[in-house]
């Protein structure tokens, strides 16, 4: 099937999974530019497998990845990220590195000219991390460090951010700021498309794709799902 030509992604029947293990069941999905998507799905679901298939971290077996009209799905890592796609793992820094040090790798795994001048436009977004840009990362909370994260992810200037799982580990408060942060990302002509359990990034969701089991059981806008009785109850608690 070709790929939809109004998509940034496009994804057509994906398998994967570890060894024996088949984890991902033919899987659609697509993002279109300038969009948020949100993969949502408990744990188990097969979201980071999915990320991790996509980013090229383990190997498709079937199906097809297209990112802005270009068959992907056999390409390295870096070949990817360099025509504009970028991961934020759950761990997201390297801890050992200065913050700045850790914007300056960021801008520089897909070449940016200038990652000094990058850098400073980040703490722009980021203002929290500019006090401490000597610090290395595991000095931060860990709100910060995700916030961190998001920077350094965004330091090469991708068209599409990947994240998986961006409120593992943190309080409701911090989960709520990088809701926020994400909120004020939107309009910049970045693509999101973020794996999460947290029905609270809804809130910044223009789409959404229910993972269950390693296939997806919905796809549709926010007001769908939340009209899907199914759902209401599994994911809201409604009766």
């Amino acid at each position: 099937m070709p790929p939809d030509a109004t998509s940034l992604l496009d994804v057509k029947g994906v398998d994967a999974g570890y060894g024996t293990m088949q984890v991902l069941w033919g899987v659609n999905l697509d993002v279109k530019a300038g969009e948020t998507v949100l993969l949502l799905g408990a744990n188990g679901a097969g979201k980071t497998t999915f990320l991790k298939s996509l980013v090229g971290l383990i190997e498709t077996r079937n199906g097809s990845f297209h990112l802005a009209g270009r068959d992907v799905t056999r390409m390295r890592s870096s070949d990817r990220m360099r025509l504009g796609m970028t991961y934020m793992s759950e761990l997201a820094v390297f801890p050992d590195l200065s913050i700045e040090e850790n914007l300056k790798v960021g801008a520089q795994a897909l070449g940016h000219a200038n990652p000094g001048a990058r850098a400073e436009e980040l703490y722009g977004i980021f203002p929290v991390l500019r006090d401490k840009r000597r610090n290395p990362a595991s000095s931060l909370s860990g709100g910060q460090r995700k916030m961190l994260g998001i920077a350094k992810a965004l330091a090469a200037e991708p068209k599409l951010l990947v994240m998986d799982e961006p409120s593992a580990g943190l309080s409701p408060l911090f989960v709520k700021e990088v809701i926020r942060v994400l909120s004020d990302l939107q309009g910049r002509g970045l693509s999101l498309l973020i794996a999460e359990q947290n029905i609270g990034f809804l809130e910044v969701a223009t789409r959404v794709f229910v993972l269950e089991g390693g296939r997806i059981r919905f796809s549709g806008t926010v007001a769908e799902m939340t009209d899907n009785e199914a759902l209401r109850r599994a994911y809201f608690g409604l009766k």
